[in-house]
């Protein structure tokens, strides 16, 4: 599992920080957007870019924004997403769960299936 490091120090060590998340002008919780034309001196609009090879065990990717990951583990959201053989279908109980578990942000939830 690949999970995407908001902030990362000169030494290219991931940074975490305890209780929310920092946030940009204390309004959005990112490390790179675009389209934000207040925030665009405060932000990276470059893209993380990694590769990663695809294995025989990887079956699916999910794209979500901080609303899910800040309330369910990487484990816990593959868990929910490999019960529905259609990514349309495991994204709705992904986005419904952090919904539930009480979460006020915004919930964006796409779910890739690399295998049929």
């Amino acid at each position: 599992m690949i999970q995407h490091c908001p902030v990362v120090n000169a030494h290219g060590q991931c940074i975490t920080f305890s209780g929310d998340v920092p946030r940009v002008n204390g309004q959005l919780a990112a490390s790179r957007a675009f389209g934000d034309k207040s925030l665009k001196s405060y932000l990276s609009s470059d893209p993380d870019i990694r590769s990663e090879d695809v294995t025989a065990d990887i079956d699916l990717l999910i794209l979500a924004s901080d609303g899910l990951w800040k309330v369910m583990s990487n484990e816990e959201a593959v868990d929910i997403a490999r019960k529905h053989k259609d990514p349309q279908a495991a994204a709705r109980p992904l986005a419904t769960e952090a919904v539930n578990r009480v979460i006020k942000d915004d919930i964006s939830c796409i779910v890739v299936q690399l295998r049929a």
